[in-house]
Formats: structure tokens, C-alpha cells, sequence
């Protein structure tokens, strides 16, 4: 039986790269590899929404790109985080949390 997978969350999609990224540089396929692991299959980032917030990540400082050669020998753009993109992943899990906990507190006090 397949998982049910849900929409994230707007702004949701820019921490999963993030955190994913500060695990070490990755290309675009395998950002999107690891979140679907993680998930146990629940989250899926498309390619059309990958790509576009690897570019704004980039435009904005946090992440930067280099050209190299991925495990099936192809070129490929991968991406690491940068000092602000550690900072900027600190502050949005923070406030991740802090949504989080709010969230379930309205839900469980009903």
C-alpha cells in the first residue's frame, strides 16, 4: 500500500533543501531522492518545483552551485550550503518548530 503524500506546505519546499544541503553538496535528483527517502515516500518534490527554488536559493545567497560528475558519470550541477544558508536553515527550523508545536497544541486541546 502506497503512503498517502500530501502538498507541502508553502515555504516548506526551501527548508527541506536546505536541511537536505547541510548534509553535504547533492545534485538536484538526489535533494529529491533524499527528501522522498526521509518522508518514508510521503513528500515528492516535483522537478518543476525543485529546480525553480534551487535557483531562488542560489539568487539569495544560501546555496551555490559547481559543475561535476555525478555516480552514473554524468555531468551535473550540484549544490552545498553556504554560511548564510546554514543561518537562514537555523532560523526557518526554528520557526518551523515554533509553528509545529502550535499547531498541535490548538489540536490537541480541542
Amino acid at each position: 500500500m502506497q503512503p498517502e503524500r500530501i502538498d507541502l506546505p508553502q515555504g516548506t519546499l526551501d527548508l527541506l533543501i536546505l536541511r537536505t544541503l547541510s548534509l553535504g553538496p547533492h545534485h538536484g535528483w538526489a535533494i529529491s531522492e533524499r527528501v522522498q527517502q526521509v518522508s518514508s515516500d510521503v513528500l515528492r518534490i516535483q522537478q518543476g518545483s525543485l529546480y525553480p527554488a534551487l535557483h531562488r536559493l542560489e539568487r539569495r545567497g544560501w546555496i551555490k552551485a559547481r559543475w561535476g560528475t555525478s555516480d552514473n558519470n554524468r555531468r551535473a550541477k550540484y549544490y552545498e550550503l553556504t554560511r548564510t544558508g546554514q543561518r537562514q536553515l537555523e532560523a526557518e527550523t526554528e520557526s518551523w518548530r515554533k509553528l509545529a508545536s502550535a499547531v498541535a497544541s490548538v489540536l490537541e486541546s480541542l
